[in-house]
C-alpha cells in the first residue's frame, strides 16, 4: 500500500492510515513505516494475533467505530488478510464505498483461509484494482459488474521498484550472514496450510535440505513468526540456515541477489518475478498464474523430490521472462481512478 500512500501525500489529499495492528513484531510492522518513510498510522489498533473468528471481530467492533466517527468517502485495503476483509466488510456495512486493491486473484483453494479472504472482498468493493487482465477476466466470471473493474498493474512492482535502490545500502547484511551475492537460496514458508500441518511442513523443509545438499548451496531461510512458533511445536530442526524474519529492505536485497527462490508466499513470487529471480512455489495451486505463464515460477506442491526436481528446472531458466504485473504505475491509476469518479 505504500505507492498508494505516497501518491495521496504527492496530491495533498486528504487521507488517513488505520493500522489494525494484525502482523506486530518489529520486523513485520514499524520496521516498514520507518524504512519507507511513510506517515506514522492515525490509529493502530493492536489486535495482535488470535484465532480468524477472533482476530476479525476484533477489528470489525473497532473499525466500525472509527469508520462512524471519521465518516470517510471511501475505505482502501489491500490483499487478503483478515484486515482486508474487516476493513471491506464494516465499511459495506456502513454504506461506505470499497475499493480493493489486488482484486480478482484466486488459487481456488477454499482451504486457504486467504481465499475466502480474497473472494467475499472482491464481492463487496464498488472499485474492484485488478492487476492483470486474467483478474479482471476472473472477476467478470464470478458475474462482478465491469464498471467496477478497473486494471491498474500491481502496487507491488511500483513498491519493488520505489524501494530497491534504497535496498542496496543493505550490502552489508549479506556479509553479515556469511553469504555471497548469486551464492545462495531464498526461501519462505509461512502459510497456515503449510506450517500448522507438520506433514507438510516437515516434507517441505526436508525438500529444502535436499536442494541444499544437491547444489552444495546455503538455503536462507528468514522465518516468520507463526513459523517459528509451529516449527517449535512439531519439534522440527532444519539444517537450512535459520535466521529471524527480517524487514522489507533486507528481503528485498537477499531476493535480489538469489540465485533461487522457493516460497509459499504470494507477493514473493510476484516480487521474485519483478526483480528477475526464477522461483519455485511451495504450494499446490497459486493466485499467481501470471508469473507461471512468462516461464518465471513453477509450482513444486510439498513433496522434497519434486521439490529437488522442480528447483533444478528453473535453474536452467534464462532470467527474460516479461513482468506481467505492471510498468510500476498501480498507485497512480488507482488514485486517478477515485479522484475522477468521485
Amino acid at each position: 500500500m505504500s505507492p498508494i500512500i505516497r501518491e495521496c501525500n504527492r496530491l495533498s489529499l486528504d487521507y488517513f492510515i488505520l493500522h489494525t495492528g494484525q502482523h506486530y513484531s518489529y520486523n513485520m510492522d514499524k520496521v516498514f513505516f520507518e524504512q519507507l518513510e511513510l506517515p506514522d498510522a492515525k490509529y493502530n489498533l493492536d489486535v495482535g494475533s488470535g484465532s480468524h473468528a477472533e482476530q476479525t471481530g476484533k477489528m470489525l467492533v473497532q473499525i466500525e467505530k472509527i469508520l462512524l466517527d471519521e465518516k470517510p468517502q471511501i475505505v482502501l485495503v489491500e490483499g487478503d488478510t483478515n484486515t482486508v476483509l474487516a476493513g471491506a466488510l464494516a465499511a459495506y456495512k456502513l454504506g461506505i464505498e470499497v475499493g480493493h486493491v489486488e482484486a480478482g486473484l484466486r488459487s481456488y483453494d477454499r482451504r486457504m483461509p486467504e481465499e475466502i479472504n480474497r473472494v467475499l472482498t472482491d464481492h463487496c468493493s464498488d472499485y474492484l484494482f485488478a492487476p492483470t487482465e486474467k483478474a479482471r477476466m476472473i472477476l467478470l466470471g464470478e458475474g462482478l459488474p465491469e464498471e467496477k473493474i478497473f486494471v491498474t498493474g500491481n502496487t507491488i512492482v511500483d513498491a519493488v521498484y520505489q524501494n530497491l535502490e534504497i535496498a542496496e545500502k543493505k550490502k552489508s547484511v549479506l556479509e553479515s550472514y556469511g553469504i555471497n551475492l548469486g551464492e545462495y537460496f531464498l526461501t519462505t514458508v509461512h502459510r497456515q496450510e503449510n506450517v500448522d500441518d507438520k506433514g507438510r511442513f516437515s516434507s517441505i523443509l526436508e525438500g529444502l535440505e535436499l536442494v541444499s545438499e544437491y547444489f552444495n548451496v546455503p538455503v536462507v531461510y528468514p522465518v516468520h513468526p507463526r513459523a517459528k512458533k509451529m516449527m517449535k511445536r512439531h519439534r522440527l530442526n532444519p539444517k537450512i540456515m535459520l535466521i529471524d524474519a527480517v524487514d522489507f529492505l533486507t528481503f528485498l536485497h537477499l531476493e535480489r541477489y538469489a540465485k533461487l527462490i522457493l516460497t509459499d508466499s504470494g507477493g514473493v513470487q510476484e516480487e521474485a518475478c519483478i526483480i528477475g529471480v526464477p522461483c519455485v512455489t511451495l504450494r499446490d495451486n497459486t493466485e499467481r498464474p501470471e508469473s507461471l505463464e512468462v516461464g518465471a515460477n513453477v509450482i513444486a506442491g510439498v513433496k522434497p523430490e519434486e521439490i529437488l526436481r522442480k528447483a533444478k528446472t528453473m535453474l536452467k531458466t534464462k532470467r527474460k521472462w516479461r513482468n506481467p504485473f505492471g510498468e510500476g504505475r498501480a498507485a497512480v491509476k488507482i488514485v486517478d481512478v477515485l479522484m475522477r469518479l468521485n
